[in-house]
């Protein structure tokens, strides 16, 4: 599997060469798709005949010489993103039905570069999940071991990558589920601040954590599309009007002198070969010149917890508009308005669902509002005051991405609790909106674990220098599913 992995740079240098071409390359990730997604179930909808329409016309562009960078690169959207046209599910019975009457901005900025969308990935049900077992599809598996997870809630972008099915897939981080899934699959995944990316026509879990972001192989495919999809956008009113810098121009620069912030209680009952990864990736960036300074996040054990408040509590808001009315599923059978609202919400939410929203309307009651909703986002202000401390002193902070490996599909999914433990290192940085990216930085029992980097807000550019120099130092993110790469 996945012999043949192309990043979307080398896709690049091969076409703007004339040494491959956009019909080429898709009919190439078709293919692969059709030959080995049965066993990964990476892909909800593949797009077969639009895709190679596209592709075709992105050759013309580029006889014409009207091309972009990127034009006629493959690519996949998470099953999140709008398409106009095209089914858009969120991995949902609610949403099988739905087709889009638009695309996203993602989707459009995407579009716009000439990029080739194949299809739409696979995801836990409206992105609830770490483990891509929630989805109303099926489970993902991960190409490295398809008995055990690729993470969630981008599993299917993450296994596609990885996979060698496409060269990049979008995805969506509101607790991890871009920088969790990479991590696992053992790929590059990058989540930028909150704000950075619009978020128009990306179906909303919650709204004050949710960011897209990148599944790619290398840093420097992060960062050319990232350039693509940054930027302001009057349609979303939570995206910031900071000017975007050139993430290439600084891709490369010199981290020497420049300091690595690890936190302490990162490696409090972490699994001994995951910290022994972590610790010989910080060696490589001592030998890049950079320091090494221990901080401390001393609230850390808290972000958990506040985490699986505010996001039920925003879930249980977003998803009311499910009622079988206007669109999505509606069940057959009712008396009555009130019995159709509860069989088509019964009929159409998974469990884990059901299980959020409940949480989310209990901690937004009149009774309980103040116990934990309010005091939720106190802490959460103090979790950022904590992330902020940091960065007064350091250019980024470094730790695992990940407590272990990836977990065995069937493992965690009657354990809640444990499940969501598994977001401990990547909750924060949402809590705080800042940027942040996973990176390939070894192998545990023949299983990919990553180095998570994390920025301050908007410095996109930092998270994906360093991001970029590591991997210009070391081989793991060319190491593939079944040894090839």
């Amino acid at each position: 599997m996945a012999d043949q992995r192309l990043t979307i740079a080398e896709m690049a240098r091969l076409l703007a060469a004339g040494e491959t071409s956009s019909r080429s390359l898709t009919e190439a990730a078709l293919g692969s798709i059709s030959t080995q997604d049965g066993a990964l179930n990476a892909f909800i909808t593949v797009t077969g005949d639009a895709a190679l329409a596209a592709a075709d016309a992105a050759d013309a562009a580029r006889a014409a010489g009207k091309a972009g960078p990127l034009t006629g690169v493959p690519i996949a959207q998470k099953d999140i993103f709008c398409t106009a046209g095209i089914k858009t599910t969120c991995g949902s019975r609610m949403l099988d039905n739905f087709v889009s009457p638009y695309d996203a901005a993602v989707v459009e900025r995407l579009n716009a570069a000439g990029m080739v969308c194949v299809g739409k990935t696979n995801m836990d049900e409206f992105a609830m999940g770490s483990s891509n077992e929630t989805s109303y599809f099926g489970p993902v598996r991960n190409p490295w071991d398809p008995a055990r997870s690729p993470g969630g809630s981008s599993g299917g972008s993450a296994a596609a990558v990885a996979a060698g099915l496409v060269p990049m897939a979008t995805g969506t981080d509101t607790g991890g589920s871009v920088r969790q899934p990479a991590a696992l699959c053992g790929i590059t995944g990058f989540k930028p601040s909150y704000g950075r990316v619009s978020r128009y026509g990306m179906i909303a879990f919650a709204s004050s954590l949710d960011q897209a972001g990148v599944l790619a192989l290398t840093a420097e495919d992060c960062a050319l599309i990232t350039q693509l999809m940054a930027g302001f956008d009057e349609r979303d009113s939570t995206c910031s009007e900071a000017p975007v810098p050139d993430y290439m121009a600084t891709l490369a620069d010199s981290v020497a002198g420049k300091k690595i912030g690890v936190p302490t209680e990162y490696f409090d009952g972490l699994d001994d070969d995951v910290a022994a990864a972590t610790h010989a990736a910080l060696d490589v960036y001592r030998e890049l010149g950079a320091e090494i300074v221990d901080v401390h996040l001393p609230n850390l054990s808290l972000a958990v917890p506040t985490y699986y408040v505010v996001a039920p509590a925003e879930a249980s808001s977003n998803l009311s508009r499910y009622d079988g009315i206007r669109f999505g599923y509606r069940a057959e059978n009712a008396d009555d308005i009130e019995s159709h609202y509860k069989n088509t919400r019964s009929e159409g939410f998974g469990d884990e669902v059901k299980r959020r929203i409940m949480t989310g309307t209990y901690v937004l009651s009149a009774g309980y509002y103040d116990a934990y909703y309010l005091k939720a986002q106190k802490v959460r202000q103090l979790i950022s005051n904590d992330m902020a401390k940091c960065f007064a002193e350091v250019d980024v902070i470094a730790g695992p991405t990940t407590p272990t490996p990836a977990f065995g599909l069937g493992e965690k999914v009657d354990d809640p609790v444990q499940m969501y433990l598994n977001d401990i290192y990547t909750v924060s940085a949402n809590l705080a909106g800042l940027p942040g990216i996973s990176v390939p930085c070894g192998l545990v029992d023949g299983l990919p674990v990553g180095l998570q980097l994390i920025g301050s807000l908007f410095d996109e550019a930092s998270v994906l220098n360093f991001a970029h120099l590591y991997q210009q130092q070391t081989d793991w993110h060319t190491r593939a599913p079944g040894g090839a790469g």
